[in-house]
Protein backbone atom coordinates (compact mmCIF):
# COMPACT_ATOMS: atom_id res chain seq x y z
CA UNK A 1 0.00 0.00 0.00
CA UNK A 2 1.46 3.34 -1.03
CA UNK A 3 1.66 6.01 1.67
CA UNK A 4 -0.31 9.27 1.60
CA UNK A 5 1.05 12.81 1.81
CA UNK A 6 -1.11 15.06 4.01
CA UNK A 7 -0.44 18.77 3.35
CA UNK A 8 -1.37 21.33 6.02
CA UNK A 9 -2.78 24.18 3.94
CA UNK A 10 -5.67 25.57 6.01
CA UNK A 11 -3.77 28.53 7.47
CA UNK A 12 -4.72 31.94 6.15
CA UNK A 13 -1.13 33.20 6.15
CA UNK A 14 -1.87 36.33 8.14
CA UNK A 15 1.77 37.42 8.46
CA UNK A 16 2.36 36.98 4.75
CA UNK A 17 -0.63 39.01 3.64
CA UNK A 18 -1.87 36.66 0.92
CA UNK A 19 -2.67 33.01 0.37
CA UNK A 20 0.98 31.97 0.23
CA UNK A 21 0.08 28.29 -0.24
CA UNK A 22 -0.78 29.10 -3.86
CA UNK A 23 1.80 31.84 -4.48
CA UNK A 24 4.17 31.18 -7.39
CA UNK A 25 7.92 30.72 -6.77
CA UNK A 26 9.17 28.55 -9.66
CA UNK A 27 10.12 29.67 -13.19
CA UNK A 28 6.57 28.95 -14.44
CA UNK A 29 4.72 30.08 -11.33
CA UNK A 30 5.11 26.75 -9.51
CA UNK A 31 4.13 26.90 -5.84
CA UNK A 32 6.25 25.42 -3.04
CA UNK A 33 3.54 22.74 -2.73
CA UNK A 34 4.21 21.77 -6.37
CA UNK A 35 7.80 20.85 -5.56
CA UNK A 36 6.75 18.85 -2.49
CA UNK A 37 4.16 16.94 -4.53
CA UNK A 38 6.65 16.33 -7.36
CA UNK A 39 9.17 14.92 -4.85
CA UNK A 40 6.47 12.82 -3.12
CA UNK A 41 5.26 11.23 -6.37
CA UNK A 42 8.85 10.44 -7.35
CA UNK A 43 9.46 8.92 -3.89
CA UNK A 44 6.44 6.58 -4.23
CA UNK A 45 3.53 8.29 -2.48
CA UNK A 46 0.14 7.22 -3.86
CA UNK A 47 -2.21 9.96 -2.69
CA UNK A 48 -2.04 13.67 -1.91
CA UNK A 49 -4.50 14.95 0.70
CA UNK A 50 -4.86 18.71 1.11
CA UNK A 51 -6.12 20.01 4.47
CA UNK A 52 -7.86 23.27 3.60
CA UNK A 53 -10.71 25.53 4.59
CA UNK A 54 -13.79 24.49 2.67
CA UNK A 55 -14.17 27.90 1.01
CA UNK A 56 -10.79 27.37 -0.73
CA UNK A 57 -11.83 24.09 -2.37
CA UNK A 58 -12.55 25.53 -5.83
CA UNK A 59 -9.29 27.54 -5.82
CA UNK A 60 -7.21 24.50 -4.87
CA UNK A 61 -8.92 22.23 -7.39
CA UNK A 62 -8.44 24.78 -10.18
CA UNK A 63 -4.72 25.04 -9.39
CA UNK A 64 -3.83 21.41 -8.68
CA UNK A 65 -6.28 19.10 -10.49
CA UNK A 66 -5.18 19.92 -14.07
CA UNK A 67 -1.50 19.23 -13.36
CA UNK A 68 -1.96 16.19 -11.09
CA UNK A 69 -4.63 14.36 -13.11
CA UNK A 70 -3.34 10.91 -14.06
CA UNK A 71 -0.19 11.32 -11.92
CA UNK A 72 -1.50 10.79 -8.39
CA UNK A 73 -4.79 10.49 -6.49
CA UNK A 74 -5.95 13.68 -4.75
CA UNK A 75 -8.26 14.24 -1.79
CA UNK A 76 -9.43 17.26 0.22
CA UNK A 77 -9.92 17.44 3.98
CA UNK A 78 -11.72 20.39 5.60
CA UNK A 79 -10.54 21.89 8.88
CA UNK A 80 -13.34 23.82 10.56
CA UNK A 81 -14.81 24.85 13.91
CA UNK A 82 -17.27 21.97 14.35
CA UNK A 83 -16.35 20.22 17.61
CA UNK A 84 -19.30 17.81 17.57
CA UNK A 85 -17.49 15.57 15.09
CA UNK A 86 -14.86 15.01 17.81
CA UNK A 87 -17.43 14.10 20.47
CA UNK A 88 -17.42 17.58 22.08
CA UNK A 89 -20.97 18.78 22.72
CA UNK A 90 -20.41 22.51 23.18
CA UNK A 91 -19.27 25.37 20.96
CA UNK A 92 -16.14 27.49 21.42
CA UNK A 93 -15.85 30.88 19.72
CA UNK A 94 -12.48 31.25 18.01
CA UNK A 95 -10.90 33.38 15.29
CA UNK A 96 -9.02 30.41 13.80
CA UNK A 97 -9.09 26.60 14.13
CA UNK A 98 -7.22 24.61 16.78
CA UNK A 99 -3.77 24.07 15.20
CA UNK A 100 -1.79 21.41 13.36
CA UNK A 101 -2.76 18.30 15.38
CA UNK A 102 -6.42 19.32 15.08
CA UNK A 103 -5.90 19.57 11.30
CA UNK A 104 -4.47 16.04 11.25
CA UNK A 105 -7.46 14.75 13.25
CA UNK A 106 -9.77 16.25 10.62
CA UNK A 107 -8.42 13.64 8.17
CA UNK A 108 -9.33 10.64 10.34
CA UNK A 109 -12.21 9.46 8.13
CA UNK A 110 -10.28 9.86 4.88
CA UNK A 111 -6.89 8.23 5.53
CA UNK A 112 -6.58 4.46 6.01
CA UNK A 113 -2.90 3.94 5.20
CA UNK A 114 0.45 5.09 6.61
CA UNK A 115 0.88 8.81 5.94
CA UNK A 116 3.12 11.77 6.55
CA UNK A 117 2.29 15.38 7.34
CA UNK A 118 4.04 18.48 5.98
CA UNK A 119 3.48 22.24 5.91
CA UNK A 120 2.20 23.72 2.64
CA UNK A 121 4.62 26.62 2.63
CA UNK A 122 7.89 24.78 3.38
CA UNK A 123 10.39 23.27 0.95
CA UNK A 124 11.72 19.95 2.29
CA UNK A 125 13.87 18.41 -0.46
CA UNK A 126 13.65 15.04 -2.27
CA UNK A 127 15.97 13.23 0.18
CA UNK A 128 13.44 13.80 2.98
CA UNK A 129 10.51 12.40 0.96
CA UNK A 130 12.54 9.39 -0.16
CA UNK A 131 13.54 8.57 3.42
CA UNK A 132 10.01 9.09 4.75
CA UNK A 133 8.50 6.90 2.00
CA UNK A 134 10.94 4.13 2.90
CA UNK A 135 10.05 4.42 6.60
CA UNK A 136 6.29 4.40 5.87
CA UNK A 137 6.54 1.30 3.67
CA UNK A 138 9.05 -0.78 5.69
CA UNK A 139 9.20 0.31 9.35
CA UNK A 140 6.17 2.26 10.54
CA UNK A 141 3.88 0.66 13.14
CA UNK A 142 1.10 1.83 15.46
CA UNK A 143 3.74 2.27 18.16
CA UNK A 144 6.57 3.46 15.89
CA UNK A 145 6.33 6.84 14.21
CA UNK A 146 8.92 9.23 12.83
CA UNK A 147 9.90 12.75 11.97
CA UNK A 148 12.49 14.12 9.59
CA UNK A 149 15.31 15.77 11.53
CA UNK A 150 16.87 18.73 9.75
CA UNK A 151 20.31 20.06 10.59
CA UNK A 152 19.65 23.34 12.37
CA UNK A 153 22.16 25.37 10.33
CA UNK A 154 20.38 24.27 7.13
CA UNK A 155 17.05 25.76 8.26
CA UNK A 156 17.91 29.27 9.43
CA UNK A 157 17.20 32.62 7.81
CA UNK A 158 19.82 35.29 7.16
CA UNK A 159 17.07 37.77 8.10
CA UNK A 160 16.97 37.41 11.85
CA UNK A 161 15.83 34.93 14.45
CA UNK A 162 13.36 32.08 13.96
CA UNK A 163 11.55 29.55 16.17
CA UNK A 164 12.68 25.92 15.96
CA UNK A 165 11.61 22.69 17.61
CA UNK A 166 14.95 21.37 18.86
CA UNK A 167 14.98 17.57 19.18
CA UNK A 168 16.72 15.67 21.94
CA UNK A 169 17.64 12.29 20.44
CA UNK A 170 18.71 9.15 22.31
CA UNK A 171 21.31 6.53 21.33
CA UNK A 172 18.68 4.51 19.43
CA UNK A 173 17.96 7.54 17.24
CA UNK A 174 14.54 8.18 18.81
CA UNK A 175 13.25 11.51 20.03
CA UNK A 176 13.23 11.90 23.82
CA UNK A 177 11.73 15.40 23.79
CA UNK A 178 11.26 18.43 21.61
CA UNK A 179 11.93 21.93 22.93
CA UNK A 180 10.56 25.01 21.22
CA UNK A 181 13.31 27.63 21.02
CA UNK A 182 11.78 30.93 19.97
CA UNK A 183 14.91 32.94 19.10
CA UNK A 184 17.42 30.93 17.08
CA UNK A 185 19.94 32.65 14.82
CA UNK A 186 23.40 32.53 13.27
CA UNK A 187 26.21 34.05 15.30
CA UNK A 188 29.55 34.06 13.48
CA UNK A 189 30.07 30.52 12.18
CA UNK A 190 27.80 29.05 14.84
CA UNK A 191 24.17 28.89 15.90
CA UNK A 192 22.72 30.18 19.17
CA UNK A 193 19.34 30.44 20.81
CA UNK A 194 18.37 33.20 23.19
CA UNK A 195 16.19 32.73 26.23
CA UNK A 196 15.63 35.49 28.81
CA UNK A 197 18.53 37.48 27.35
CA UNK A 198 20.95 34.54 27.71
CA UNK A 199 22.58 33.09 24.58
CA UNK A 200 23.21 29.34 24.43
CA UNK A 201 25.24 27.78 21.63
CA UNK A 202 23.75 24.88 19.68
CA UNK A 203 25.92 22.46 17.66
CA UNK A 204 25.36 23.15 13.94
CA UNK A 205 24.29 19.51 13.40
CA UNK A 206 21.55 19.72 16.07
CA UNK A 207 18.37 18.10 14.70
CA UNK A 208 15.23 20.20 14.48
CA UNK A 209 11.65 19.39 13.49
CA UNK A 210 10.23 21.26 10.51
CA UNK A 211 6.82 19.60 10.92
CA UNK A 212 7.46 16.56 8.67
CA UNK A 213 5.96 13.62 10.60
CA UNK A 214 5.20 9.97 9.75
CA UNK A 215 2.24 8.07 11.25
CA UNK A 216 -0.21 5.20 10.86
CA UNK A 217 -3.97 5.89 11.15
CA UNK A 218 -3.73 4.70 14.79
CA UNK A 219 -2.62 8.25 15.65
CA UNK A 220 -6.22 9.44 15.13
CA UNK A 221 -7.55 7.29 17.97
CA UNK A 222 -4.49 8.04 20.09
CA UNK A 223 -4.82 11.82 19.75
CA UNK A 224 -8.62 12.21 19.89
CA UNK A 225 -8.88 12.00 23.72
CA UNK A 226 -5.91 14.39 23.96
CA UNK A 227 -7.79 16.90 21.81
CA UNK A 228 -10.96 16.53 23.87
CA UNK A 229 -8.98 17.26 27.06
CA UNK A 230 -7.15 20.15 25.37
CA UNK A 231 -10.40 21.84 24.31
CA UNK A 232 -11.89 21.43 27.78
CA UNK A 233 -8.80 22.95 29.35
CA UNK A 234 -8.51 25.80 26.81
CA UNK A 235 -12.12 26.65 25.96
CA UNK A 236 -11.60 30.14 27.40
CA UNK A 237 -8.25 30.66 25.69
CA UNK A 238 -8.97 31.66 22.06
CA UNK A 239 -5.29 31.51 21.08
CA UNK A 240 -4.47 28.03 22.42
CA UNK A 241 -3.35 25.64 19.66
CA UNK A 242 -3.20 21.85 19.66
CA UNK A 243 0.15 21.22 17.93
CA UNK A 244 1.61 17.95 16.63
CA UNK A 245 4.61 18.14 19.04
CA UNK A 246 2.14 18.13 21.97
CA UNK A 247 0.75 14.82 20.67
CA UNK A 248 4.25 13.43 20.08
CA UNK A 249 5.34 14.43 23.58
CA UNK A 250 2.37 12.69 25.21
CA UNK A 251 2.81 9.53 23.10
CA UNK A 252 6.50 9.36 24.03
CA UNK A 253 5.96 10.05 27.75
CA UNK A 254 3.14 7.48 28.01
CA UNK A 255 5.29 4.91 26.11
CA UNK A 256 2.49 4.60 23.54
CA UNK A 257 4.81 5.24 20.58
CA UNK A 258 8.41 6.05 19.72
CA UNK A 259 9.43 8.69 17.18
CA UNK A 260 12.45 7.83 15.04
CA UNK A 261 14.37 10.97 14.05
CA UNK A 262 15.32 10.40 10.40
CA UNK A 263 18.29 12.64 9.57
CA UNK A 264 18.38 14.49 6.26
CA UNK A 265 21.08 16.70 4.78
CA UNK A 266 18.45 18.51 2.68
CA UNK A 267 18.34 22.27 2.96
CA UNK A 268 14.97 23.46 4.21
CA UNK A 269 13.55 26.80 3.19
CA UNK A 270 10.20 28.46 3.68
CA UNK A 271 8.29 31.68 3.46
CA UNK A 272 7.43 33.38 6.70
CA UNK A 273 7.63 36.99 5.56
CA UNK A 274 7.24 38.71 2.19
CA UNK A 275 11.01 39.46 2.27
CA UNK A 276 11.66 35.70 2.05
CA UNK A 277 10.08 35.39 -1.38
CA UNK A 278 13.09 36.42 -3.53
CA UNK A 279 15.35 34.09 -1.49
CA UNK A 280 13.00 31.15 -2.11
CA UNK A 281 12.75 32.05 -5.81
CA UNK A 282 16.55 32.07 -6.09
CA UNK A 283 16.86 28.76 -4.19
CA UNK A 284 14.40 27.12 -6.60
CA UNK A 285 16.12 28.71 -9.63
CA UNK A 286 19.41 27.16 -8.41
CA UNK A 287 17.75 23.72 -8.07
CA UNK A 288 16.41 24.02 -11.61
CA UNK A 289 19.83 25.16 -12.88
CA UNK A 290 21.62 22.18 -11.28
CA UNK A 291 19.13 19.71 -12.74
CA UNK A 292 17.30 18.77 -9.52
CA UNK A 293 14.02 19.85 -11.17
CA UNK A 294 12.95 20.39 -14.78
CA UNK A 295 12.34 24.03 -15.76
CA UNK A 296 8.68 23.23 -16.31
CA UNK A 297 7.73 20.94 -13.45
CA UNK A 298 4.56 19.37 -14.86
CA UNK A 299 5.05 19.38 -18.63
Amino acid sequence: MKPTLLILAAGMASRYGSMKQVDGFGPNGETIIDYSIHDAIRAGFGKISFIIREEFLDSFKAIFEPKLAGKVETDYVFQNYDLEQFGIDYKVERAKPWGTAHAVLAARNQINEPFCVINADDYYGYDAFEKMAKFLTTEVADDKYSLIGYQIDRTLSEHGSVSRGVCKVNEEGNMVEINERTQVYFKGDGVVYEDGGVETELPTDTRVSMNFWGFTPAVFEQSLPMFQRFVEKNKDNPKAEFFIPLVADELIKSATATFKVIPTASKWFGVTYKEDKPIVQKSIADLVANGTYPANLWS
